[in-house]
């Protein structure tokens, strides 16, 4: 089977797996993770960058080969968000930004409507814009058309570890948009994460699911493998599904039957 290269936002990647940096209880093991998940795509968000602190600015524990995220966490409205993108631009994030325009403190949903504000305002500053959305279809068609490199769906609410709430609308975005689809937020287990691979999601993102485990190295591994094999068995085509039985051998020539094998 060729390569399987991952291209977007004007970058090529060999790996699917986003990886956030919050919630660790040591900053220093987010190189470990980031190396263990074999992850090339490192989220931040600017208000955890401190660059006058060496020992409180992020960006000095995500490893120098690694393309930076910045996302907006914290905005509520489109013209927050845009602020925030243009502060990390200056600040020397470079020109990918993760869209997150949350006014509902109590599920953390998007607000999809001044998400596409600001993913509008974005393009045109010349971003690569990764929209964090409520997984709905004309939303995601109307990112697509105002430039977006992606859109990035929740599967359940933030930090929720629920897993694939929204699998059925997911999949709606997957079969009917042309951009890349990295499922985002609520991924809890490994499986979960395969799961989107097989649904045929360009990517995952993880956060809370490696942070919140026992050994979060030891889970960005497991998380990195699930992956590399979601992907490699929505490649190679997974098998129909059957309400019935199908035999995997013939049942026909027993021994000792005519025809049967002497």
């Amino acid at each position: 089977m060729k390569t399987d290269v991952f291209e977007i936002g004007g970058k090529t990647l060999n790996s699917r797996i986003f990886v956030g940096t919050g919630k660790y209880p040591d900053n220093r093991m987010i190189s470990q993770v980031v190396e263990a998940a074999g992850a090339e795509v490192v989220t931040v968000a600017l208000r955890r960058v401190n660059l006058s602190s060496t020992e409180e600015n992020l960006l000095q524990f995500v490893p120098k080969n690694c393309t930076l995220l910045p996302n907006t966490s914290g905005a509520r409205t489109a013209e927050e968000a845009v602020r925030i993108a243009r502060l990390a631009r200056a600040a020397g994030c470079g020109n990918w930004i993760k869209i997150e325009v949350i006014a509902d403190q109590k599920y953390l949903l998007p607000d999809n409507e001044e998400t596409l504000k600001a993913t509008r305002i974005l393009v045109d500053d010349g971003f690569q814009v990764f929209p964090y959305i409520c997984p709905e279809l004309m939303c995601a068609k109307r990112l697509q058309e105002a430039g977006a490199a992606a859109v990035m769906p929740l599967g359940a609410p933030i930090g929720s570890n629920l897993g694939l709430q929204t699998r059925a609308l997911i999949q709606i975005l997957i079969d009917e948009i042309d951009i890349p689809v990295i499922v985002d937020a609520g991924i809890g287990a490994p499986s979960q994460a395969a799961d989107a691979m097989e649904m045929g999601a360009a990517a995952v993102l993880l956060n809370t699911g490696i942070s919140s485990a026992a050994d979060p190295v030891g889970m960005a591994e497991a998380f990195g493998l699930a992956i590399r094999a979601g992907r490699l068995a929505y490649r190679s085509g997974l098998g129909s599904a059957s309400v019935v039985a199908n035999a995997s051998s013939p049942l026909t020539g027993f021994l000792g039957e005519t025809g049967a094998l002497a």
